[in-house]
């Protein structure tokens, strides 16, 4: 490993008190931190609360709490997304649904309570278009929410797949798919088709997922403490399916979205077909997007000692992960080296004073970053360039990858 040398710095700017128990959960409004509006994001906590903060600069505390939503969920609230457009907030709770608010003349306002899940809410996101709510639980399934006018929600799609708690969803950035993450260590593609995809990667819990502003990479974490990189070619299409993919002696048979693919691995020549055969053992699994493989690019390890319960890729391109030792670490790529490498730019020790749930990049010109964790603190920093001239050293990660490779679970070629 090459060593390099990174001159940033996580300065703390403020510590935001309120909450009464853990905090969950934080999330940005996107319409705000630019053109004179003043940045605001939510968080969400075990008090059954959710807390909106406005930064106001010129008070001597510079964040303020201008709201507090209470009475509405009975339990822990574990989730909060603002919806693209900054006018509504979705929230979900142990109390088994989630709930969306809207900020009237002032105040926020409970508009739309949904209900239908069997048991704790655990993530709840937007699609780009503000058009499509995911919720997902501990009941294993994740529901999909049509937006209809006047804030009512109509369920659309309720998918099952996954074979435990199911900790996140997040809609890609571009398109209209959806990832979700599991307990059982998986994560799940899913699109408007007949086929749904799984990757399998990591060896226990994936916790969360971020993608990077163009939709081409995607970060994940897990309890296994890894960070994994994912890339593929290809965003702009519709046609996504996760691919299921099982070996019958030397032939591969892929199923996707127009049926299966039979794949001699002897001389790489495939056909269609309607009909699958064979035993029902999943050998190996590839995910396409438009005939665009998505790869495991790079796995980051070694850098928290316990399970990482959060990472956010900020719009620059910056990595934040946050994690049970109660630090931070930011990675970047490393444009400078051979192939795809990323590098640790810098990391925090002891950000809070226990296990940190939640890390989020702002969505204004300043790299501000906000965290959250079990010690009931919100923290706000900022990532400078440190003007002493003191430098901090980080290892860069290089990874080697080849195009239109399929990889076992265990990540051995095939061909």
């Amino acid at each position: 490993m090459e060593l390099y040398e990174g001159g940033c710095e996580l300065k703390l700017l403020e510590t935001l008190e309120g909450h009464s128990d853990r905090v969950w959960s934080l999330s940005w409004n996107p319409a705000t931190g630019a053109a004179g509006v003043p940045l605001v994001f939510a968080s969400c906590s075990g008090d059954k609360t959710v807390r909106i903060w406005e930064h106001t600069p010129s008070l001597s505390a510079s964040w303020t709490c201008k709201a507090v939503l209470e009475d509405t969920h009975t339990r822990t609230v574990r989730s909060c997304s603002w919806s693209p457009s900054g006018k509504l907030l979705a929230t979900g709770s142990f109390d088994a649904t989630a709930a969306i608010w809207e900020n009237i003349g002032g105040d926020y306002e409970c508009v739309s309570t949904l209900e239908g899940h069997e048991s704790e809410v655990k993530s709840v996101s937007w699609n780009a278009a503000g058009t499509l709510l995911a919720t997902c639980a501990r009941d294993k399934s994740v529901w999909i929410w049509e937006v209809q006018l006047g804030n009512d929600f109509e369920c659309v799609c309720v998918l099952q797949g996954h074979t435990q708690d199911v900790k996140m969803v997040q809609w890609h950035p571009a398109t209209d798919v959806l990832f979700s993450c599991s307990y059982d260590n998986t994560v799940k593609v899913w699109a408007d088709e007949d086929g749904d995809d799984e990757w399998r990667g990591h060896s226990s819990t994936v916790w969360a997922i971020s993608f990077n502003a163009s939709g081409d990479k995607m970060v994940t974490c897990s309890d296994d403490l890894t960070l994994k990189i994912w890339e593929t070619d290809n965003v702009q299409g519709q046609n996504v399916a996760l691919v299921f993919t099982y070996t019958v002696g030397d032939i591969l048979i892929v199923k996707g979205l127009e049926g299966f693919v039979s794949v001699d691995i002897s001389d790489r020549s495939a056909v269609f077909t309607k009909q699958w055969v064979g035993t029902r053992e999943v050998a190996f699994i590839a995910v396409f997007l438009d005939d665009f493989m998505w790869r495991h690019l790079c796995t980051l390890s070694g850098y928290h000692d316990r399970t990482i319960f959060s990472v956010h890729w900020s719009s620059e391109g910056i990595i934040a992960s946050g994690a049970a030792d109660d630090a931070i670490r930011v990675f970047v790529e490393d444009k400078e080296a051979d192939g795809p490498s990323y590098k640790l730019l810098l990391k925090k020790e002891k950000a809070h004073d226990m296990d940190v749930n939640s890390v989020q990049w702002s969505p204004g010109e300043k790299r501000l970053l906000a965290s959250a964790s079990d010690d009931g603190m919100i923290k706000i920093w900022e990532m400078n360039s440190l003007s002493t001239g003191q430098q901090h050293l980080s290892l860069s990660l290089k990874c080697q990858i080849t195009v239109g490779v399929f990889w076992s679970l265990n990540y051995y070629r095939l061909y």
